[in-house]
């Protein structure tokens, strides 16, 4: 199946939207894929970055609003 979507007319914020609706979807049916061994590794990393204070986090709250005032 192919989908075509107009993304250069879209604003930052449908895009971000759009996004938020496909992994919607994917998390509905999470079950069918598994993950690859690279993004256990990755995880990993990410968080011994965290613990060691290499890296923070934030909510996705927080980040959707910094991105969506990029977009502006």
């Amino acid at each position: 199946m192919s989908i075509e979507i107009p993304l250069e007319t879209l604003s930052v914020s449908e895009k971000i939207r759009l996004l938020e609706s496909v992994w919607n979807s994917l998390c509905d049916k999470s079950g069918d894929v598994r993950s690859p061994e690279w993004h256990r590794e990755v995880l990993e990393t990410r968080k011994r970055r965290l613990k060691d204070g290499r890296a923070t986090v934030s909510p996705w709250s927080e980040a959707k609003t910094r991105l969506l005032e990029v977009g502006r």
